[in-house]
Parts: C-alpha cells; sequence; structure tokens
C-alpha cells in the first residue's frame, strides 16, 4: 500500500504540467536577476557621463528594469501555457492584433516615450540648461518621458510633446565665447586705448567676482565704422554668467575711459554741399 502511494507521489511531483512549469518560472527569475544586474551595472556606468540627477537617474533604471521583467513574465507566461496545451499561436496571433491597435491608437505616446528616453541618455539637454527649440530660448525647467518644459527669461514657459523636438540648439554644453566691442573716436590715441583695455583685461582675469573659463584678451581692432573705432575683448565664460559679466565689463571699462578722458563718440554724419 505504501509503496503504491509512493510511486503515486514520484508520478505526480515527475509529471509534466508540475515540473515544467516550474522549471520555467525559477529559469525566469534567476534570467531576470543576471540581466538586471547587468544591466543595472551598464546603466551606472553609462548615467556617470550623464548630467542628470540621482531621482531621475533611479527613475530610468526603474523603468528598463519593469520593461525587462515584463518581457520576461510574458514569454515565461506563454512557455507555461503551451505546456498545458493551450494553443498559444493563436493567443499570439489575437495578441498581436490587439497590440497593434492599441499601437496604432497610442502612436504618439509611445513615440514621446521613446523620443525622451533618447534625449535622457544621449544628453541632449538637462534640467537648467538654456536651449533653443523650434525659435523658442529658454531654460528647461522640466524633462519628462513625454514632454519638455522651457521657461523664458521674460516667463513665458513652452510646453512641447518630446517627439516634435527635432533640432535642439544647446547653449550650455560648453563654455560661451564673449565677445565686447568697444568705440572710440577717430582722433583717440589708439596706443593708450589699448593700453588702458589691457589694463581691464587684467582686472578681469585677476578677478574674484568673475569665474571666467578663458583668459581675457584683445583681439584688435575689430571695425572701422563710421564714428568710431571699434576695439574688441574676448573672453570665456558659463552661459549663464554671459550677459552679466557683458553688463558688469562694459561698465568697468566706461569708467576706465572716463578716468583718461578717452571719448566714446557719438554718430557723426558729415554733410558735402556739392560745390
Amino acid at each position: 500500500m505504501s509503496k503504491i502511494n509512493i510511486e503515486d507521489i514520484l508520478n505526480v511531483i515527475l509529471d509534466k504540467k508540475i515540473v515544467a512549469p516550474t522549471i520555467i518560472i525559477v529559469c525566469a527569475v534567476v534570467l531576470y536577476l543576471i540581466l538586471k544586474k547587468i544591466l543595472k551595472r551598464l546603466l551606472n556606468l553609462k548615467l556617470k557621463n550623464v548630467r542628470v540627477n540621482t531621482r531621475k537617474q533611479k527613475t530610468s533604471i526603474s523603468l528598463i528594469e519593469n520593461i525587462l521583467k515584463y518581457f520576461i513574465a510574458l514569454v515565461a507566461l506563454v512557455m507555461i501555457l503551451d505546456v498545458y496545451g493551450i494553443d498559444t499561436k493563436s493567443l499570439i496571433a489575437s495578441l498581436g492584433v490587439i497590440s497593434l491597435v492599441a499601437g496604432l491608437a497610442l502612436q504618439d505616446f509611445l513615440k514621446d516615450i521613446i523620443a525622451g528616453i533618447s534625449i535622457l541618455f544621449e544628453d541632449q539637454y538637462a534640467v537648467g540648461d538654456v536651449v533653443t527649440i523650434g525659435g523658442f530660448k529658454g531654460t528647461v525647467s522640466y524633462l519628462g518621458i513625454k514632454s519638455t518644459r522651457i521657461t523664458a527669461y521674460t516667463g513665458e514657459v513652452l510646453i512641447i510633446a518630446n517627439r516634435n523636438i527635432d533640432k535642439v540648439i544647446n547653449h550650455t554644453l560648453e563654455n560661451s565665447t564673449c565677445l565686447l566691442d568697444f568705440s572710440v573716436s577717430y582722433t583717440a590715441d589708439l596706443d593708450k586705448v589699448r593700453e588702458i583695455l589691457n589694463i581691464a583685461c587684467d582686472k578681469i582675469n585677476n578677478s574674484e567676482e568673475l569665474n571666467i573659463k578663458s583668459p581675457a584678451k584683445i583681439c584688435g581692432v575689430e571695425s572701422l565704422s563710421d564714428s568710431s573705432v571699434d576695439f574688441r575683448i574676448v573672453f570665456g565664460c558659463k552661459y549663464s554668467n554671459k550677459y552679466d559679466y557683458e553688463r558688469y565689463i562694459r561698465e568697468m571699462v566706461k569708467k576706465l575711459f572716463d578716468e583718461n578722458n578717452i571719448e566714446i563718440p557719438f554718430n557723426q554724419v558729415v554733410v558735402h554741399n556739392g560745390e
């Protein structure tokens, strides 16, 4: 009697409909854990070079892990149903039709998500960057998987779907070059003007208030305008500081010109009477 019971138990345990699903589930879990570990290491390595905050980094990793988990679970489920004799081919075909209909209905939404992930991992821009998209210039105030928000310095906010972003000018990826032109009259002593501008460059380079990225230097005479001789100073800085620094330096040079009696001319028009 006991022998029969042991055989029955062994038959139940070794039944294909019990063993196969168990093996499939165990293999699916192990595969998910291995791929999750590999993926996490790769993403952490990739995101070290991408300017994203910790919350956005965790969100990105979690999103991809969930996609991987559901994909493996779906494959395992189809394999288990096949073990029980269910026609998985018809089921997959039905799911394919449903997925096609859903995909057509949600194609814009899916395009937004794909574009958002691409923007994030290609590091096209990040929150805080100054960008120009479609002629609209401003600071990125929000970067989501579906949309991007840009705030202009005058307060206007552009909300644009990620799928519609095809060209981006990022003004803050690299250091910005400041070009400042200073006009003096044709009667001014050019050597003296150059000397004063050299003093201005020294002040810029040694200033603790200015965080410049490349030293200020004089390019020389940039142009001979109708009423003035134009000198140019060039230096590098962060784009976010550019306009504040330009205003500060213009004021400083104006004071140096006044102290040294260097005239900044008004527009002049010479009229000939034709004789």
